[in-house]
């Protein structure tokens, strides 16, 4: 095995067939992940051998189908794809939805940029008076895009998220906690729009 190299590797267990990703690294000890789609991958230290890799997922075993089953009950099958077009103007309306919210508080209209982000769903840029919405958004449902909005909106008044911030939300949209929460479990729709782009 190669150092640095992936290798796709199974392990037949009590459990069931675990095929998992084998990545030999410089660190000292074995390492498990199990990614957002149930993806299993072990780092090992250069001087263990791939039994041990083996062993070790077998051993584990247990855990990690465990580990599979739960992320794949969180996860919700997203919106299908859709146009760049039809994306700015789900996302724009979202904002449209929410913002006499916050006008009254004097909060101006802000510029909306829409971007694929890595790991956030939207930003704010107060100083210079624009929110990005991720294009992965699009892909929820709109009481969801609703929420990323008005998050956004509220860091006009609270740049951090102190309690002023939170206090904010629960006047403007009471259930914001139950929106973040499914919220979560769409996490596949930023890697796949992530996919989409390579």
């Amino acid at each position: 095995m190669v150092k640095g190299v992936p290798q796709l590797r199974s392990v037949n267990t009590p459990n069931g067939l675990i095929t998992y990703t084998l990545l030999r690294k410089p660190v000292k000890n074995l390492n498990l992940r199990i990614g957002r789609r149930g993806e299993v991958a072990v780092s090992l230290p250069v001087r263990c051998s791939l039994k041990q890799a083996d062993d070790f997922v077998l051993e584990r075993s247990r855990w990690i189908l465990d580990a599979i089953y739960r992320q794949a009950e969180r996860q919700v099958e997203p919106l299908p794809s859709a146009s760049q077009e039809v994306c700015a103007q789900r996302l724009s309306a979202a904002l449209k939805r929410v913002y006499p919210l916050v006008e009254p508080l004097g909060i101006a209209f802000p510029h909306l940029k829409i971007r694929s982000l890595k790991s956030q769903w939207g930003n704010c840029h107060w100083a210079q008076g624009y929110i990005t919405l991720n294009i992965a958004l699009a892909r929820c449902p709109e009481e969801l895009r609703d929420y990323v909005a008005l998050h956004e909106l509220v860091h006009f008044l609270h740049q951090d998220h102190g309690t002023g911030f939170y206090t904010q939300m629960d006047v403007l949209m009471p259930d914001w906690q139950q929106r973040r929460k499914a919220l979560k479990s769409y996490s596949g729709a930023l890697e796949d729009e992530l996919i989409g782009k390579v």
